[in-house]
């Protein structure tokens, strides 16, 4: 379980998080969507600690940290607890995929790197990567490096793995393959929290659906209460502005 209360951060005068709470139960999907500048990325940067939020809490597991306060040991625990995938895959240019994900095993979960090998590789396998254990990214195509970045986080076996706008970057051709391997990283139970526009993924897969604007939770709820009962205005503007095809009751 992982949850988020009272989270604010600002950059300057520019307030991006203004007291947001979430919660998510373990083996749930819950996909975060909102238009640009909304705080959905700010949101889960902080929950990493990329990025120190202003004021709040957050607890994994029996873990529970103040943002504000947060020494290096607890965000260290906080990070060995989540995983992220990037918009732009962030994968070391000068190591192969292999060694890509095995890397975050070794040096901050400190597996030998016998047993480092051997769980990347399975991973690997799992995101239909077996054939490419020794590419390097400039060999692969955007969508199989975003399968290199999954599995990386994968691998590490976290409390929740975030992700953030994962297929963003790719071409359209190439969305689906990413898309499929979210799915089935979510049908194995993996906590997951995402920052996505794609639709069709937070409809067929997501557990519970939450729309952000301006720093703050507008409304969540299952995807059909979302997308087809919304109950606030912002959130109906929304889908009506990237979903012109859909009909909904109000």
């Amino acid at each position: 379980m992982i949850e988020i209360k009272g989270i604010h951060k600002a950059f300057g005068k520019n307030q991006v998080l203004k007291g947001v709470d979430i919660k998510v139960d373990k083996g749930e999907v819950v996909v975060i969507l909102g238009p640009s500048g909304s705080g959905k990325t700010t949101l889960l940067r902080c929950i990493n600690f990329l990025e120190r939020a202003d004021d709040g809490d957050i607890y994994i597991g029996n873990n529970h940290v103040k943002f504000k306060h947060a020494t290096k040991k607890d965000i260290l625990s906080i990070r060995k607890q989540t995983a992220m995938v990037f918009q732009n895959y962030n994968l070391f240019n000068n190591k192969t995929a292999l060694e890509n994900v095995m890397e975050g095993l070794i040096t901050a979960r400190k597996i030998s790197k016998t047993e480092a090998k051997e769980i990347s590789k399975k991973t690997l396998d799992k995101v239909g990567l077996s054939d490419k254990y020794n590419f390097y990214p400039s060999q692969l195509s955007g969508g199989q490096q975003q399968r290199v970045g999954i599995a990386r986080a994968v691998a590490l076996n976290p409390e929740v793995i975030l992700f953030d706008e994962p297929t963003s970057a790719l071409d359209p051709e190439l969305v689906g393959e990413v898309l499929s391997v979210m799915k089935a990283v979510a049908k194995e139970g993996i906590t997951m929290i995402v920052v996505t526009h794609e639709m069709s993924f937070a409809s067929d897969i997501a557990s519970r659906v939450i729309f952000m604007d301006k720093g703050v939770v507008v409304e969540e709820g299952s995807p059909k209460d979302i997308f087809l009962r919304p109950k606030e205005e912002r959130t109906k503007q929304f889908l009506k502005r990237i979903l012109p095809e859909w009909s909904y009751s109000i």
